[in-house]
């Protein structure tokens, strides 16, 4: 077989051509699982399940048929290039799976360090603790309502008692709340007053939104001004946090020079990949306690891994954790044996305080997540008020819908005040699936800012015009400006300038002073993670598209705090209700099983695998 007659990308022809020059005599089935796997990376799986695709052909234009199961593994354990777990080989085929030795030992690293993490239990003043929750929690809503269990109560509990807490919960349910009060509860404890406590999320965008929150949310706090004070304000991005450096994989902190942290607190979970995850587990001190805050429904990150979802796979409480909790909280606890070894680190937040019980956003999001098609374009005939669906969108309606929803903004931007201008703008926003095609982030961006320019006289080579909205693509640490940072263009006595959001005001940046960036009056689903805006109009493809799933339905959905309006073709909602986008990976079997190998360390120190 000819290598060359396939479709291979440039990344993948790079691949094949690095392992071809480290082993010429390497078998073409080899080389072909090298160029397949690097394809999984690119759409998000982290590894390459072999009987998924044993005996098929993988491009179906091409003659080329991958061997059967254990042909393939046959042939892979008789390459040089390909290893076993621990072995310093560019692949590792491991468990049925074919990785990248640096993937490989991301996973398997970062399972055996949240098992160390989450096994190594804390001393706790249980006595104080009690006390803290029955305060702390005393005018919970689903206390008041007298629910059992109170979700946030046994979350905060676990978090106190366990170095390892994951907390998963959709919009509204409640999760900066219950971080709030579980840190609170921690400062209480015997010794809390001198725990350095640090808050940080993927995105600037997220990290400054989770910081305003606590800051929120502590004022009201019934404990005393020292607890108020000791509960951090800001937030950092994960990646500053790390000590990133430019485009290495490299980062200044890691476990010979650890971050000075007792407690982390991470927002926005699920949008960290395996990468980056095992990078933060790995510069952790193993005294630290670590509180993942996220939504196992939300998408996955756009880098490889499914992380956060796999993390609450098998949750649970066994009879004894049951019990304990009770003894602390008061709460009726559910007994579920878990599957996994972090079962009951993993507390679940139903209860969304947004959307009400009569909620059609809500009860939207429930039949998304539980594949009901039939049920979901049901309900979207009903005519919810906080609903509405066109099933036959034409470009033109939607470009004059866009430009309705947005005509306040527009409006809003001509006062030049730029905390009214951002106010009109969190009001509308128009998501999308893709970012291509005449229903994608690009061609909608590109025909209104036409209309608008137009309407306002603006001349079309001009980039800049007042209300022109932006989001940053890449992170500018100088400027203090983070991809995915949204940033208006406005009119002040010195031209046109850039307002963004800050943490003591808006900053305005000379607009040839900004980083990469694109015009955003519509912004891609995965762009909008942890945003909220009054009411979106979410636009899926025309034609169907591998990018729509289960996830990023109920993602786009949930941006909505008051309404949402669904431009799709009944055959694309079906498909996207459907279609449960599963990553490739490992981790989840690998925190369910009863033992783990503890194979010997690669020599070579940080960094070693980083070419592939």
């Amino acid at each position: 077989m000819n290598l060359g007659d396939l479709p291979l990308g440039p990344l993948e022809r790079a691949l094949v051509d690095s392992l071809q020059r480290l082993d010429p005599a390497a078998s073409p089935v080899v080389l072909a699982s090298a160029a397949l796997l690097c394809m999984a990376l690119d759409k998000g799986d982290v590894c390459l399940p072999l009987a998924r695709l044993a005996g098929q052909r993988p491009w179906g234009e091409h003659a080329f048929c991958l061997p059967a199961l254990a042909e393939w593994q046959a042939q892979l354990e008789a390459s040089v290039l390909v290893g076993g777990d621990g072995d310093f080989t560019p692949l590792i085929l491991d468990h049925g799976r074919l990785y990248l030795a640096r993937y490989q030992a991301y996973e398997r690293q970062l399972a055996e360090q949240l098992l160390s993490r989450a096994a190594d239990l804390p001393v706790v003043d249980e006595a104080q603790l009690s006390e803290s929750l029955s305060r702390l929690f005393a005018f919970n809503a689903l206390s008041q309502a007298g629910q059992q269990p109170d979700w946030q109560r046994l979350a905060a509990a676990q978090a106190v008692r366990r170095k390892l807490a994951v907390i998963s919960g959709g919009p509204g349910t409640g999760k900066t709340t219950t971080v709030v009060r579980l840190l609170a509860a921690l400062l209480e404890q015997p010794g809390g007053e001198r725990l350095a406590i640090g808050l940080a999320a993927p995105t600037g965008k997220a990290a400054a939104r989770m910081a305003e929150a606590i800051r929120n949310a502590k004022a009201d706090l019934p404990v005393s001004a020292a607890i108020k004070a000791a509960l951090p304000e800001e937030a950092r991005t994960l990646h500053r946090l790390l000590g990133s450096r430019g485009d290495s994989p490299q980062v200044r902190h890691h476990a010979a020079n650890p971050l000075a942290l007792d407690v982390l607190v991470v927002d926005e979970a699920s949008m960290v990949d395996l990468a980056l995850m095992a990078k933060l587990i790995d510069a952790l001190p193993a005294s630290a306690r670590l509180i993942l805050l996220g939504d196992k429904d939300q998408l996955c990150a756009v880098e490889a891994g499914a992380v956060f979802a796999e993390l609450c796979e098998g949750r649970g409480f066994d009879a004894q954790a049951a019990a304990d909790l009770q003894r602390l909280t008061g709460q009726q606890v559910p007994v579920a044996e878990p599957s996994s070894k972090l079962g009951d680190a993993v507390v679940l937040l139903t209860h969304s305080h947004r959307f009400a019980g009569d909620s059609g956003i809500g009860e939207l999001a429930r039949r998304i997540n539980g594949g009901d098609g039939a049920g979901t374009l049901k309900l979207l005939q009903e005519q919810r008020s906080d609903l509405a669906w066109n099933a036959q969108p034409t470009p033109a309606d939607l470009l004059e819908r866009l430009d309705q929803g947005y005509a306040p903004y527009l409006a809003a931007a001509k006062t030049g005040d730029p905390a009214a201008t951002f106010a009109a703008f969190n009001d509308f926003r128009a998501l999308c699936a893709q970012r291509e095609g005449a229903w994608g982030v690009a061609g909608i961006n590109e025909e209104l800012e036409a209309r608008i320019k137009r309407r306002s006289q603006v001349a079309s080579r001009e980039r800049w015009y007042v209300g022109r909205p932006i989001m940053v693509r890449q992170n500018d640490y100088a400027l203090g400006l983070f991809n995915g940072d949204i940033g208006i263009c406005l009119q002040t006595d010195h031209g046109l300038r850039v307002f963004f959001e800050g943490e003591e005001g808006f900053r305005p940046f000379a607009p040839a002073r900004l980083p990469s960036h694109d015009s955003a009056f519509a912004m891609t689903v995965h762009k909008s993670q942890g945003s909220e805006f009054r009411e979106v109009l979410l636009v899926l493809p025309e034609q169907p598209s591998p990018l729509l799933s289960r996830s990023l339905f109920y993602t786009g959905i949930t941006r909505a705090k008051h309404k949402v309006a669904i431009w799709g073709l009944a055959p694309r909602l079906a498909e996207a209700v459907n279609t449960r986008a599963e990553r490739a990976a490992g981790l989840a079997e690998r925190l369910a099983r009863d033992s783990l190998e503890a194979p010997a360390p690669v020599a070579g120190g940080q960094g070693q695998l980083d070419l592939f």
